[in-house]
């Protein structure tokens, strides 16, 4: 059986979608939220446009990294996304395909937004035999579509919990 590429979860925010869309489109601010993404180097404050590109730094138990990634879509209140394509330890130096992240904004009732979040395997040059040993051996026993779907709802939550403060 071929191994999931992406995997996806939603809530509901008692916010607005341009609200909610300010803050993720300002991927400095993911750490608040976030069980591995600590911050980033973002070109600035305030919402990225398509094309901008920053460094997250990310951290796994005693590992951390860093990442080169793209803003591919940023449509305000509707979508942002952005494209993983370098890694590394202190300076994302190895290119690849890696991932992709995705937040839609769909108003849900007055005042509601459903906020839903995607990760999208972009490994499709690796066989599912060996994406399979090396992300048990980075996630400590996991494959990527289950751990990410894990951090997906923590993140949500703590979302949720942040905005409707």
């Amino acid at each position: 059986m071929p191994r999931p590429m992406h995997v996806s979860d939603s809530i509901e925010i008692a916010a607005d979608p341009m609200t909610i869309y300010r803050e993720v489109a300002d991927p400095s601010q993911m750490g608040r939220w976030s069980p591995e993404n600590q911050g980033t180097a973002a070109p600035g404050r305030g919402p990225l446009r398509v094309g901008d590109e920053f460094v997250g730094r990310n951290r796994r138990g005693p590992g951390r990294w860093s990442t080169a990634c793209t803003v591919i879509a940023a449509e305000p209140g509707e979508r942002f996304a952005f494209w993983v394509h370098r890694i590394g330890l202190r300076t994302p130096v190895l290119r690849g395909a890696i991932a992709t992240w995705s937040y839609t904004f769909a108003p849900a009732g007055e005042g509601r937004t459903l906020v839903t979040e995607t990760w999208q395997d972009d490994r499709t040059g690796w066989s599912d035999a060996w994406a399979a040993r090396f992300d048990r051996l980075v996630t400590r026993g996991s494959t990527f579509d289950r751990f990410q779907a894990g951090n997906i709802r923590r993140t949500l939550a703590r979302l949720k919990t942040d905005l409707e403060r």
